[in-house]
């Protein structure tokens, strides 16, 4: 549904909490300012349906963003026409935190209705952030095509999954997620952890990515914690992540082959 001269319109979400999304955005805008075509509108939240009605594509990168009724329907209807929507790292999750004075346990309530269909998934829970491997499940793919195992410090998600979905990347991960209400529950599902799909819905398409995480020395204060002293880029330093996560964004822009590696 390009416009004149060829003119792609994208929506980027970018916003949340316990996130670096100062630096992610960024990242983001980089990534689509690599395609000439693509004009950004940015927003932090879910409030952008009159934009979706004409947009090409979409990008989310957010954490705990809940979208309302109407914009759930809008999210649903812009992939269901055939709307191109690339979701990254916490986008399919709702997390609430402890309860003050509490024991320090956050679960993950099933309030995003039908987009966790659209999605074809919802966070569950995930151990604590340490290097994992990642593996390659299709490696006939143009999206993964050459990419070796590799590891990455990041979430490791354990999802509800939703219908049928491509996976092209995955990780095992069996154990325990201390401080997550549904830990037990994950951890009973023995299939590989999907952390690259693709599912179609309608006559559009969600290219899932689950990797990104990313976090400054101010995003946590809310949990109690007013400077944690670091910077966290988890695995924006990862050459096989930044391979990937390119190609994702020109396979949402619409373009294939050498031009996404």
């Amino acid at each position: 549904m390009a416009g004149p001269a060829g003119r792609l319109d994208a929506v980027l979400v970018c916003g949340g909490r316990w996130h670096d999304f100062d630096y992610a955005r960024l990242r983001l805008l980089e990534l689509l300012g690599e395609h000439p075509r693509v004009r950004t509108t940015v927003f932090q939240d879910y409030d952008c349906a009159a934009s979706l009605e004409g947009a090409d594509l979409l990008v989310t990168y957010t954490c705990d963003v809940r979208p309302r009724p109407a914009e759930r329907v809008a999210l649903a209807r812009f992939v269901e026409r055939g709307g191109r929507w690339l979701a990254l790292h916490g986008t399919n999750s709702v997390i609430e935190p402890p309860a003050s004075g509490g024991p320090r346990v956050f679960t993950t309530p099933r309030l995003l209705g039908e987009v966790a269909v659209v999605l074809g998934s919802q966070f569950l829970a995930h151990p604590p952030i340490e290097p994992y491997e990642v593996r390659v499940t299709r490696p006939d793919h143009p999206l993964v095509a050459g990419i070796e195992p590799f590891t990455v410090t990041d979430e490791l998600y354990l999802c509800e999954l939703h219908g049928e979905l491509e996976v092209l990347l995955h990780a095992e991960y069996t154990g325990p997620c201390r401080g997550f209400a549904e830990s037990d529950t994950a951890a009973l599902d023995n299939a590989p952890r999907p952390v690259l799909y693709l599912k179609r819905y309608g006559l559009g398409e969600v290219c899932y990515f689950t990797l990104g995480h990313c976090r400054g020395r101010y995003d946590v204060q809310d949990l109690g914690v007013p400077d944690t002293g670091r910077m966290d880029r988890g695995p924006w330093g990862t050459p096989e992540f930044l391979t990937v996560l390119r190609r994702c964004v020109a396979r949402t822009v619409g373009v294939r082959g050498p031009a996404g590696s």
